[in-house]
């Protein structure tokens, strides 16, 4: 049986995904949750460290995690400049409430660091999760960043990470590097059919025709 635990670390989220005696935790949020993040999954056997995308509020504790829980660390190889420099995929926005978003984040990267590590494993589009217990495809679903990426569990449960946010309420990303290919990763997402959706940002809910 697959379990999801979602770990709400301020306005954002982490989840520990198992399966039998395996587990995998999706992103790892921001330094100040460590200790949070770090007790919850304890318990469980964490085979892996997925990072959907590179933007610090999701990598920030990718370094001690993997140390603390003995994990590697996985993500896509075109946000692996991300680690070093927030900047280097530049951001847009939509509507009001994605320039608030834009604003907040863009401060954020010019404050907050990413500490040092290398990733053990790269994934990209079809690969599986099939080594490390969890029966889990990736989806590439660049348009956040370049290497953003998905995780389709079992067929019932899709990890997103920002490809969508449901931060004031379900939609596409507020914030981009290229919207066009955002949009398309959101159409993507749709056809996908029944799935509960797991933002990095917000509530789940079943997915649905994003626009």
């Amino acid at each position: 049986m697959i379990r999801v635990k979602r770990i709400q670390c301020g306005n954002g989220n982490c989840y520990v995904v198992s399966q039998n005696e395996s587990a995998v935790l999706i992103d790892t949020c921001k330094a100040d949750s460590a200790d949070k993040i770090l007790n919850i999954c304890k318990p469980y056997n964490i085979r892996l460290i997925l990072l959907t995308h590179g933007h610090f509020d999701h990598a920030q504790n990718a370094a001690v995690l993997s140390k603390e829980l003995n994990a590697p660390i996985a993500m896509h190889h075109a946000d692996i400049g991300l680690l070093d420099d927030n900047f280097s995929q530049p951001l847009a926005s939509k509507g009001l409430l994605g320039k608030i978003v834009l604003s907040a984040s863009l401060k954020s990267f010019g404050s907050e660091e990413i500490p040092a590590f290398t990733p053990n494993v790269l994934l990209d589009e079809g690969d599986t999760l099939d080594e490390y217990g969890v029966s889990a495809r990736i989806l590439w679903l660049p348009g956040h960043t370049d290497g953003s990426i998905g995780v389709d569990v079992g067929g019932e449960h899709l990890f997103v990470g920002d490809a969508l946010m449901n931060m004031f309420y379900p939609t596409t990303s507020m914030i981009f590097h290229n919207r066009e290919e955002m949009l398309k990763s959101a159409e993507r997402i749709s056809a996908l059919g029944k799935r509960t959706v797991y933002f990095g940002h917000g509530k789940p809910v079943d997915n649905r025709n994003w626009k």
